[in-house]
Formats: structure tokens, C-alpha cells, sequence
């Protein structure tokens, strides 16, 4: 009746109120963001040039004269160091550092999800003395996260290819656990019984109610989250009174928390 439309009223006015601060928000952390992309892919594609001119030098490929004078391998190398030093503080500004030794070379990954730093993960690579080979040596890595798979795929060709993708990997890993652990903390009343999931949390199903709505019922929801790289569900099924397809949208478009925060 009217109690009832006015309820969803002012579900739908609070909804938006949330999705506008949501939007502000990211639209602000997009530009700082796109800065910083459009600043990496230039050092990327710079480094990139440099590495093409050298190979066609050491090839005599490419229009380059096969008789010219080859640069000595110590310089070579020498190059090759410093690409990586350069590579290492381009990453530092995503959240990996890095540092270089002899034989190896470590990397840290900083998780962070809305702001909130979390996890640091930790990867040391075995180096060839002519650095073209890379090989896992030891890791800190959830054994859930396919590191095989993906050195397999990127090396040694594509390290940066590597180490941004592993990086999506855990950041949207971690971002998943710590919405689930924020639901629990913070909205305990509102679920009724034992959420279900996995320890990739990448599945996700819970019931629950909303406390002092009259005449609500309760909630099933499922969250799948088949994009390993992605922090916010791909798929969303939520059974119960109306509104559930909205709660559904909401459980889509926002982080756990906030989408609770929005009911």
C-alpha cells in the first residue's frame, strides 16, 4: 500500500544519495589515476624503444647495417640493470617495490582496498647472468592464485605483463576477503546464519534480514565473482520480498559494505 511505496521511495532516494558520494568519489580517484597510467605507458614505451634499438643493433636487422660495430656485452648488461632499476621504480608507484641483488630479484605486492592498505605479498625471481631467463625461487603467494600458470604465459618476455597481472590477482583477492569481513563486523544483525563461501572468495551466499523495515521478510543472496581480477561481483541472484532485484543492483555495482550500508 502506501506505506509500502513510500518505503521504496525512500530506498531508492538513499540508494542514490550513496551511488552520487560513490561516484564523486571514484571519478576523483579516476582522474589522479589516469595521470598516473598516462605517465607509466610513456616510461613504459620509452623503455620499450630503447630495448627494440638495442635487439636490432645486436640482430643487424631492420634497415641497420649487419657489419656495425656490435656494443660490448658488459654494456650490454649493464643496460639491461639499469632497464630493471627503472622498471622497479615505475612499479613503485602501483603498490610493487622491488629490489635487485646479484642473482635475483624480489618483489613486494601492497594490497589495498578503498584506501585501507592491506596484505603484502612477496616474490623472489632466480636471474640468469644474461637475464633471460627468469625462475621462481620462493614466494609468499596463496597457492589459489595461478603463479605457475602466469609465469608460464608472461616470462621472460613480458616481466611488467607479469608482475600487473599478478598484482590484479591478489589486490581483487584481498578486496574480496576484506568486504567479507567488513560485512560480518559491521552488519551482524542483519545476517541470519553462517555465510557461505570459499578461500579464494570468489563465491559467496548468505541470508539475511533488514532490521526495524516492517514487513520485511527474509534475503538469499548469491555473489559468484568469476573475474579473478575484479573485486566486485560478475553475477548477482538475490530471492525474497520486493525490493530484492534492487538490493541485487546494489550487491553489483558496490562494494558489500556499502551496498548494506544503502538498504
Amino acid at each position: 500500500g502506501v506505506l509500502a511505496h513510500l518505503e521504496m521511495l525512500e530506498f531508492r532516494a538513499h540508494r542514490e544519495a550513496v551511488e552520487q558520494e560513490e561516484k564523486e568519489r571514484w571519478e576523483e580517484k579516476s582522474a589522479f589515476l589516469k595521470a598516473k597510467i598516462r605517465e607509466l605507458r610513456l616510461q613504459r614505451d620509452q623503455l620499450r624503444h630503447k630495448l627494440e634499438l638495442l635487439e636490432k643493433v645486436q640482430l643487424g636487422k631492420e634497415g641497420i647495417p649487419s657489419d656495425l660495430a656490435l656494443p660490448d656485452p658488459r654494456e650490454v648488461l649493464e643496460w639491461k640493470i639499469r632497464n630493471l632499476r627503472e622498471l622497479l621504480q615505475v612499479f613503485q608507484l602501483t603498490g610493487i617495490s622491488g629490489k635487485l641483488s646479484k642473482n635475483s630479484i624480489s618483489f613486494s605486492f601492497h594490497t589495498a582496498f578503498e584506501g585501507s592498505f592491506l596484505d603484502s605479498f612477496h616474490l623472489e625471481l632466480l636471474l640468469r647472468p644474461d637475464f633471460r631467463e627468469f625462475r621462481i625461487q620462493r614466494h609468499s603467494i596463496p597457492p589459489f592464485i595461478p603463479l605457475e600458470q602466469l609465469s608460464r604465459k608472461f616470462l621472460p618476455s613480458d616481466l611488467r605483463g607479469f608482475l600487473d597481472v599478478l598484482f590484479q590477482h591478489l589486490n581483487a583477492f584481498v578486496g574480496r576477503r576484506h568486504q567479507l569481513e567488513q560485512f560480518q563486523e559491521q552488519f551482524s544483525k542483519w545476517i541470519q546464519g553462517i555465510p557461505h563461501g570459499n578461500s579464494l572468495c570468489n563465491l559467496l551466499s548468505f541470508q539475511y534480514g533488514i532490521p526495524g523495515k516492517s514487513g520485511s521478510g527474509a534475503f538469499r543472496a548469491r555473489l559468484l565473482y568469476a573475474d579473478p581480477c575484479r573485486s566486485l561481483p560478475t553475477e548477482v541472484t538475490v530471492s525474497g520480498p520486493a525490493p530484492a532485484s534492487a538490493h541485487a543492483e546494489l550487491f553489483r555495482r558496490l562494494a558489500l559494505p556499502r551496498a548494506f550500508e544503502a538498504l
